[in-house]
């Protein structure tokens, strides 16, 4: 089982974590910069996290140069990741 969950990562934060739903995509703050994907990699450990999961359980699909990606989340179906994300909302 998996699914696929849209998110806006704000590259180079004071703090990492979620910063709460936009309608269907979920904001998140990294402290990593751009360069060299190390971003992205930091975005995949966050929601991991988040979600209960180990890091190689997430991964950016489509939208790896944007702030807009596409992450792929292994080991749960949409449902539960709303679920788990659910107590982080801040909107």
């Amino acid at each position: 089982m998996s699914c696929r969950l849209a998110v806006k990562v704000v590259p180079g934060a004071s703090r990492s974590g979620l910063a709460g739903w936009m309608g269907e995509t979920l904001k998140v703050r990294v402290t990593a910069p751009p360069e060299g994907g190390r971003a992205n990699r930091m975005l995949g450990e966050v929601v991991a996290q988040a979600l209960g999961l180990p890091a190689s359980a997430v991964r950016v699909v489509a939208g790896a140069a944007s702030a807009r990606k596409l992450l792929q989340i292994d080991g749960l179906d949409a449902r539960a990741v709303r679920l788990r994300l659910a107590p982080e909302e801040r909107t």
